[in-house]
C-alpha cells in the first residue's frame, strides 16, 4: 500500500470532524436556523444517492453477489435500529434550535431515541455521554472511511463528504445540549473538536486492519450503506416532513445533493 493513500485518509478522516464542527457552530453562534434544515435537505439527498449510487454497486463489483449484499443491507438497517433504541448508538439531531441555550432545550422530536430529557440538560453525566458518544460514532466513522478509501479513493472522498454533510445536524444538536448546560461557547466548541478526532485515530486503524483484510471490504461498505439509509429515512427524513418554510429550496437541495453525486460517480475507476 502506499503511503499518499494512508495520507488521503488521515485528511479526509481530519477534514470530517473539522468542516462538520465548524459549520455546526457558525449555525449555533449566528447564522439563521433555516440554514440547519438547508444542510439536512442537502445530505438526504447526498446520503440516499451515495448508498445507492456508489456504495451498494461497489459493494457488488468488488466480489459479493446480490444475494449477499441486500441480506447483508437489510440486517445492517435493523441492527443500527436496535443499537439507537437501546442508546449503543446516536444519531437522533436532538435539540438543534439555536436558542436553545437561553434556557430552553428545543426537543421537536419525539418520535426518536432522543439522548437528553427535559430538566436534565444540565447534568455532567449526561454532557459526558454526550461526548463519549460523539467521540465513538466518529471513531466508526473513520473506520468507514478508510475503508471506502482502501476500495477507491474516490469512493472514500465520496464517503467523506456524505459524512461532513450528514455531522453537522448532529454537531449542533449536540452544542446545544452543551450549552443548554452552562458551558462557555469556546470550551463547546473545543471539546466538540477533541471528540471530532477520534475518527482519525479510526481512519488510520482501519487503514492497517484492512489493508490485511481486504476481503472484509466488501462488507463494510454495504453496512456503510445501511447506515447511510438509516440515517436518511430514519431521521433526516422526517425533520423534512415537518418543514412547512422555503419548501422549494429543501427540494431543490435535496436534488443538489444527489446531483453532486451523480457526477461524482461518473468519474469513479
Amino acid at each position: 500500500m502506499s503511503a499518499p493513500l494512508l495520507t488521503q485518509i488521515v485528511l479526509a478522516c481530519l477534514l470530517g470532524g473539522v468542516l462538520s464542527v465548524a459549520a455546526a457552530a457558525l449555525v449555533m453562534f449566528g447564522l439563521p436556523r433555516k440554514w440547519l434544515g438547508f444542510t439536512v435537505s442537502f445530505s438526504t439527498g447526498l446520503l440516499l444517492a451515495t448508498a445507492t449510487l456508489h456504495l451498494l454497486p461497489e459493494a457488488l463489483e468488488t466480489g459479493l453477489t446480490p444475494r449477499e449484499v441486500f441480506p447483508l443491507l437489510l440486517g445492517g438497517i435493523l441492527a443500527f435500529f436496535i443499537l439507537e433504541k437501546y442508546a449503543l448508538w446516536r444519531h437522533a439531531h436532538a435539540g438543534t434550535d439555536p436558542d436553545a441555550h437561553q434556557g430552553d432545550l428545543q426537543c421537536d422530536d419525539h418520535t426518536h431515541g432522543h439522548h437528553h430529557h427535559h430538566g436534565a440538560a444540565g447534568s455532567q453525566g449526561e454532557t459526558l455521554s454526550i461526548l463519549v458518544g460523539d467521540g465513538f460514532h466518529n471513531f466508526t466513522d473513520g473506520l468507514l472511511i478508510a475503508a471506502a478509501f482502501l476500495a477507491d479513493p474516490v469512493l472514500g472522498w465520496g464517503t467523506t463528504a456524505a459524512i461532513i454533510a450528514h455531522e453537522v445536524p448532529q454537531e449542533a444538536g449536540d452544542f446545544a445540549i452543551l450549552l443548554a448546560a452552562g458551558w462557555k461557547r469556546g470550551r463547546a466548541l473545543l471539546w466538540n473538536g477533541v471528540s471530532s478526532l477520534t475518527a482519525v485515530a479510526g481512519g488510520i486503524i482501519g487503514y492497517f486492519a484492512l489493508d490485511n483484510a481486504r476481503d472484509w471490504i466488501p462488507y463494510i461498505i454495504t453496512v456503510t450503506a445501511a447506515s447511510f439509509l438509516y440515517i436518511a429515512i430514519a431521521d433526516l427524513m422526517p425533520r423534512l416532513k415537518r418543514e412547512t418554510h422555503s419548501v422549494g429550496w429543501h427540494g431543490l437541495l435535496l436534488a443538489a445533493g444527489i446531483l453532486v453525486v451523480v457526477l461524482g460517480n461518473g468519474h469513479s475507476h
